[in-house]
């Protein structure tokens, strides 16, 4: 006579299961959804890499006047109100990258350049000078504005010192005495006083995000799998297999 089987899962394992199956499915929609992002993010930076130039005069500007414009600024770097960024990677060496304002020939506004990444140096008590050209200079880039942090960050007493964990812009002008623009431009590479200003790609990382997000979808169908055969049972087992 055929064997009778019927499912009747554990309680245990149906719990466990309610509790594990949601959670891997989201940590796949997560990674999955960062990939998306990135991509998205890339096409933004394509589409800007293509963009006519902008110009930014003397008078101040709105960021939202210059998104998804490459912009050109014409001026000199001041070197005494120059920052570091702390803890910053590139090519797998640490370092900073160099922020420095340049005045606007004609007007008083400044504007917060990124020359790019320096390495770190012989010692942290001793930062790398990466002194900007002294001349008039033309330089182009792209718009960056960065986020205020919104948790507590270790940022420096004074825009005379010169080492910073991250850009805090609004905190930046209220120490120095003229306008700054609200934005930060990532110098092009090439451009003059630019160090390794290129930056890695958005994009470069997605076969990675979506490598995770396959791997958690599939411990979900794993568990899953699972859950549905440790619950079929032959009629008349107590459960144990007798």
């Amino acid at each position: 006579m055929m064997a009778s089987y019927r499912f009747r899962p554990k309680l245990l394992q149906t719990l466990a299961t309610l509790m594990l199956l949601p959670l891997l499915g989201q940590l796949g929609l997560w990674q999955w959804h960062k990939a998306d992002a990135k991509r998205a993010l890339q096409h933004r930076v394509d589409a800007v890499a293509h963009a006519p130039l902008k110009r930014i005069g003397p008078a101040q500007v709105s960021a939202d006047s210059l998104r998804g414009h490459r912009v050109l600024l014409r001026g000199h770097f001041e070197a005494d109100r120059q920052i570091l960024l702390d803890n910053q990677i590139h090519g797998e060496q640490a370092g900073y990258r160099v922020l420095t304002p340049l005045r606007i020939a004609g007007g008083d506004v400044r504007v917060l350049v990124d020359r790019g990444w320096v390495p770190l140096g012989r010692s942290r008590d001793a930062p790398p000078t990466a002194e900007p050209p002294g001349n008039i200079v033309e330089v182009s880039g792209t718009l960056w504005e960065p986020a205020r942090p919104r948790f507590f960050a270790p940022t420096p007493a004074s825009a005379a010192d010169k080492v910073w964990e991250s850009v805090d812009l609004a905190r930046f002008a209220a120490q120095v005495p003229y306008p700054l623009e609200r934005f930060v431009v990532r110098l092009d590479a090439g451009a003059p006083g630019c160090y390794a200003c290129d930056l890695p790609r958005p994009d470069e990382k997605v076969a990675m995000h979506l490598g995770y997000a396959v791997q958690w979808f599939g411990m979900a169908g794993v568990l899953l799998v699972f859950y549905l055969y440790a619950g079929i049972q032959r009629e008349g087992s107590d459960g144990n297999g007798t």
